[in-house]
Formats: C-alpha cells, structure tokens, sequence
C-alpha cells in the first residue's frame, strides 16, 4: 500500500529562489522553469483531465504534418465528404502561409541582416533542459569538517577517539578484599582479561517495586558465573554503562570494543523451567545480541537455575536463538568463516538482521514492549533510549563509528555513519532504489527494490555531502534534467538521408509558387499561365501523401526531452505528437521499455524489447485499483523510450543516481520549493548514455 501525501494546507506559500527573493503562492504543486528559474504553477497534459491544474493533451509538430494524417486517415461517416475539403483547404493555407513566411524572411534577412539575430533565442538540441534549482539552506550534518554544521555536539563528546580498544569502565574483583568494584584505570583495563556479560532485561528483572533487589540478585549471579570462569573482571551494562549523557554517549561509542576485548561472551538466560526455548528466543529478539555474539572471540551460555556454563558455536547460537533463518545464517557463516560474504552483502544482511529486533534502553536494561516498526525502523523510545539504537548497533560492524547523539533519529544516524565509511557508500546506493512499500518516513531510504536490485547490485554516480534537520540527503555531481508536462514541444531531429524523399518533400511548398506564377501569366497573357494553374492545384491535391512519404525516414537523432503525461497513451499516440506522421509503411520511432519500469513486460523473441502487454497492464492500473489515477507516462526522445510508471505527483525533475544492471538509476522527483528540497516519486531504469545528455548541477536536497 502506497502512502498518498496530503495536500499542503493553508493559502500561502513562500519560497525563495536561488536569489533569496521571496515569492508567494497557493499550496498547488510547483516547479521551476528551467529557462528562467521562477517558480511556477504545473499544468500536467493528461489523458482525462480531471482537476484544474490538468490541461488535455497538446502537440506543436508541424501543422502541415498533423493534417496530412487526418487526410491519410478521414473519420467514417456521412460528413466525411465535408471532412476532406476542410482538411484539405486548411493544409493549402498552411502551405500557402510556410511560402509567404518565406517571403517575409528573405525580406528581413535583405534589408536587417546587420541585426538579425540580436534577440533570437537559440534552442538547445543538445542536452535536455536543466533543472535550475540549488540547495541553499544549511546541513545539519556534513560530511566535510570545513561545512559548518547545525547538530549539537556535546563537549564530551568531542574527546572520542576514532578507534577504541578497550571499555571505558569494568568491574574487577579484588580478591584480598573479596569485594568488587568498578575501575576506570587505563592502564588496568587494557591489561585485564574480563568476561562480556549478554543478556534479556526480562529474564534479569521485572520492572515493578522490585526491581531494583533482582537487578541486585542478578548480578550476584553475573559475579558467580564469572568467578567460576576463572575471571576476576567483567563488564555489565547495567553497571558500566554511565548516568551522564557524555558516558553513556562514549559507552555506546566503544560498545563494539567491550565485545571484541573480551575474552568470552557470558549470555545469561532466564529459568530454563520456564522453557529452554522461550529464554533463547527472548534473547535473540533483542537488538543488541547480534553485535554482541558476531564481534566475540568466544560464546558460551548459562540459565540462572543451572549452574553449568556451556560453550557454543556461531552455528548453534544461530539455530537457538535467531528465527530470521535465512539472513542470519548467511551472517552467522559468513562471521564463522564457513561462507565468506562480500564486505557490502555482509553489512547489507546485519543491517536488514538488526533492523528487525526491538530496541532497549541501554541504562539501565530496560527492554520495553515490542513496537510495530515501519520502513525506516523509528518507533517511540522511553527511559532515556537513543531514537537511532539500531545505527549504533549497526556501526560495530564498520571500520570507523560516530559519535551517538540521543536527539538524532536512525535515518539521520544512518546518513552520518554513511558518510563517515565512504568506501561502503551506504546511503547513496539507497537513494537509486525503489522501495515496494513507500511511506511517509521513508523520504530516500530504502531496504528492498522493486527492481529486486540488492544494495552492492548499484554502483552510485552521486556523493553525500550532508543531511537536513529536516532528514533530506544533499548530493553532489548530480546530472539532473527537467521533465515537461504542460505540452508536447516541437521537436528537432534528424532522418537517415534519402534524395528521394528530400525532392518529394520539397514538391508540396512549389505548389503555392506555381499557382501565383501562373494567376500572374493568366493576368499578363490571357490563357498562358492556366496549365500552371492547374499543375498546382494538382501538386496541391496530391500534397499530403508527398508529405507524409517525405516524413516517413528513420529518425537517426532527436532532440532530448522528457515529456510527462498524467495517463497511459499507446506509441502510435506518442509518435503523433511527437513527429506527426504515423503510418504502417513508416520506420518506428518510439518503443516500450524491456525492463524499465515497474510496469515493464519484455519480449521472448531473439530480439530484446518491450512487449505491447505493458500497455493495457498500466491502462487497466489506472482505471481501478488502489493506484487508479496515479499511473504517468514517461517519454524520452533521445532514446526514444516510453516508460509507464506509478507515482503520487507528477515528477518534475530526474536525477541520474547510478548504475545497475547495465542500465542507469534515474529518480524521477516532484518539488517542495517551499522547503528547496525535491522528493523521490520513482525510480526508471534508462539507458545510462543519456546522462550525458543532462547537464551537472551543484548541490540537490532529496527529502
């Protein structure tokens, strides 16, 4: 189920452009020329235009053409005489015009050569037309020390070191005293073999009255097991973990480094008289016992009414406590140097792995109910719990951390750990796939393809430079184009050359010129000029077949544009706008997507392209259903490819994101000039030559 985005409420908005000049308009959807960067409101072309801002569908090829076809092809019926001789007068005024336009030209060109050209636009018909907008707020997080940033850092925070081998703080016995106490030395920390202490807040105490004297008889138990190991130290969250926001922050910080230093893993479990089962299952649903068993040299297990303590395997954890079988075994070999996995797919699988597990306070071990996670994985977080628990996690696994920040959400801290392991390039992979399910939270982010890509699958084409307060990406060496929706526009191209077609097309224009010369004979001479007369009316009547047979090569290059329609048309529709002519005998000009869109169906001939099936598949989505008027069309004329696709706006902008599959990550994105910002709609898989044809542009925010 798609998420639909609520209007804007209110009677205003105001935006700024790349000037800072304020303008202010209605809460309709926008977007900015790109000819002259003012923001505007969008007329979309539609099939069946339903709402005020929706114009029917409009072409400007040449008139000529466009009638040509409806004389080649007349509606059937009784007025088709009078259909003909309307038709056919209306193409012998546009040719008659085309002759005296000539006129007027070679007039001005005689008598102002000296100044033509002064205020004449010139028309680009080599890259598609740019997106004229930039980001200019501030980051809340950057990835350069030099951008200055938003995010409060705590002063305590700024001591973290990069890489951390020892925990800030253990508890060590002393066995003069027999009493235990916490330490903080370095020096005695890093030269002390301690025992890692894993474990359920359920089966440790229960939040009540009473918790405070079990969380005491469950560490008396920790104590125990630990001595009995022939270890005098241990490190236990529920004691180590500190009070202060600075020590907790460094705590979490070196988490990955407490489990790594150890010497084994002690996971303690509930009562196994309460079922073995149920205490590994607790446990494995946490969030933190994935980081805590893949990072330790050595596991072993004890149930609090058993005094044995057992060792175990990475495998025999996996088939105890972990349910996800699939994602976690291919973890739990990888980790055991059974399957080796790629450094991308590895992370990739602990990420989906911890992203299914509920959060926990870290101080002092409070669990919580389990929460109904959506995309992103945000939930409420009580008693002091981090909003981004699962990124600290997570970050165990990366060569370098961040520095916790208990006001920052997963996608935020996502973002920041992202930048912080370039080489891995997390985020930026995510901005080119499209999700099944989209949500309001999700803005970039993504944890599947709907193109059944994988993460490492994506090579990406931009770099991060920063996130928002508001959660939105911004970009760098972004190649970016704009997406035309009020019209079909004029286009240039180029057909294979044929003199043939050259002569017969240049025939239809002498028509004019001969009919004059020859009224103008008859008024000199009397009869001489009528066989002139006649051979143009005749050339007048024939007139339409000769254009259309002039128009009919193959077009070898077309100007690049991208042209939205709200709606699903067919390639003969899309051809007729385009170029007008659109005959049986002609070469084809436009094509469906194999493999583009979600909608794309190939064909299972020796030849790869698009089968016809896509078409009436996106008419029959858009007539009912849950996505029934949310269906657009896509037209590239530089490759010539039609592309039928769902999104909730219609995109106005398309942004090259990288590269997958041999074909190019193109997200297609509406605007919120409101915020300068853009929203992913969609993403096209397009050929990736044409992000030549698209012009770079500076820093992009995608929200």
């Amino acid at each position: 189920m798609r998420w639909r985005l609520p209007f804007t409420q209110g009677k205003s908005i105001t935006c700024y452009n790349d000037l800072d000049q304020p303008k202010t308009h209605g809460p309709e959807q926008r977007y900015v020329s790109p000819t002259t960067g003012i923001c505007r409101k969008l007329v979309v072309q539609a099939v069946t235009p339903l709402h005020s801002h929706e114009v029917p569908i409009k072409t400007h090829t040449n008139q000529a053409s466009r009638i040509s076809i409806r004389l080649a092809n007349p509606t059937i019926g009784w007025w088709i005489v009078f259909e003909i001789i309307f038709l056919w007068v209306w193409f012998s005024l546009t040719l008659l015009w085309s002759f005296i336009w000539l006129l007027i030209q070679l007039f001005i060109l005689i008598d102002f050569g000296d100044d033509i050209g002064e205020d004449t636009e010139v028309y680009n018909t080599i890259y598609y037309k740019r997106y004229a907008r930039r980001f200019r707020g501030q980051l809340w997080a950057a990835r350069s020390p030099k951008e200055h940033s938003s995010r409060k850092i705590d002063k305590g925070d700024m001591g973290i070191p990069t890489h951390t081998l020892y925990p800030r703080l253990l508890i060590i016995h002393d066995p003069i005293r027999n009493e235990w106490a916490p330490c903080a030395d370095r020096d005695i920390i890093i030269h002390t073999k301690f025992v890692a202490i894993s474990f359920h807040s359920s089966d440790a105490y229960t939040k009540g009255p009473g918790q405070e004297t079990e969380k005491a008889q469950f560490i008396e138990e920790v104590r125990a097991a630990v001595l009995g190991q022939k270890y005098n130290a241990y490190w236990l969250d529920l004691e180590c973990v500190g009070e202060m926001q600075s020590e907790k922050n460094v705590d979490v910080y070196r988490m990955a480094d407490v489990y790594r230093g150890a010497e084994i893993t002690l996971i303690m479990l509930g009562k196994s008289a309460d079922g073995e089962d149920k205490c590994w299952k607790g446990w494995g649903e946490r969030l933190w016992t994935m980081p805590e068993a893949l990072l330790s040299p050595h596991l072993c297990y004890k149930f609090r009414d058993r005094e044995e303590v057992t060792p175990l395997s990475l495998l025999q954890l996996a088939n105890l406590a972990y349910t996800n079988h699939d994602t976690e075994q291919a973890i739990i070999n990888a980790y055991s140097g059974k399957d080796p996995l790629e450094r991308l797919e590895r992370l990739t699988l602990l990420k989906s792995a911890i992203w299914q597990r509920r959060t926990a306070a870290l101080a002092p071990g409070d669990s919580g109910p389990p929460q109904e996670l959506d995309m992103t994985g945000e939930e409420p977080v009580t008693n002091g719990a981090y909003k981004a628990e699962r990124v600290y996690a997570l970050m165990g696994f990366f060569e370098h951390r961040i520095q916790p920040d208990r006001f920052e959400d997963n996608l935020h801290a996502l973002v920041r750990l992202s930048m912080a392991n370039d080489n891995d390039r997390f985020v930026e992979r995510m901005v080119s796939m499209l999700p099944t399910t989209t949500t309001k939270e999700t803005r970039w982010y993504s944890d599947d393809d709907i193109y059944e890509a994988k993460l490492w699958d994506i090579v990406p084409e931009i770099q991060v430079a920063g996130v928002t307060a508001n959660g939105a990406l911004v970009f760098d060496w972004c190649r970016a184009a704009s997406i035309r929706w009020k019209d079909f526009p004029e286009i240039t191209f180029v057909t294979t050359d044929s003199f043939k077609r050259t002569i017969i097309g240049f025939v239809p224009y002498l028509s004019w010129p001969i009919i004059i010369i020859g009224i103008g004979i008859h008024v000199i001479n009397g009869v001489g000029g009528i066989t002139l007369i006649v051979i143009g009316i005749i050339l007048l009547i024939i007139s339409p077949r000769l254009f259309i047979f002039s128009q009919s090569g193959r077009i070898v290059n077309a100007q690049p544009w991208l042209i939205g329609v709200k709606g699903v048309i067919s390639i003969e529709e899309a051809e007729r706008h385009l170029y007008g002519v659109t005959t049986k005998a002609h070469f084809p000009r436009m094509r469906l997507t194999p493999s583009g869109s979600e909608f794309s169906t190939p064909e299972r001939g020796t030849k790869r392209g698009g089968a016809l099936k896509q078409y009436e598949d996106a008419k029959l989505a858009d007539s009912s259903g849950p996505d029934a008027g949310h269906i657009y069309t896509l037209i590239d004329t530089c490759s010539s490819t039609m592309y039928y696709f769902r999104a909730e706006r219609p995109p106005t902008v398309c942004i090259f994101a990288g590269r997958e599959g041999g074909l190019g990550r193109f997200v297609l994105c509406s605007e919120r000039c409101q915020i300068n910002e853009l929203h992913k709609e969609s993403v096209l898989r397009m050929p990736t030559e044409i992000s030549e044809k698209m012009e770079l542009c500076g820093w992009v925010a995608l929200g």
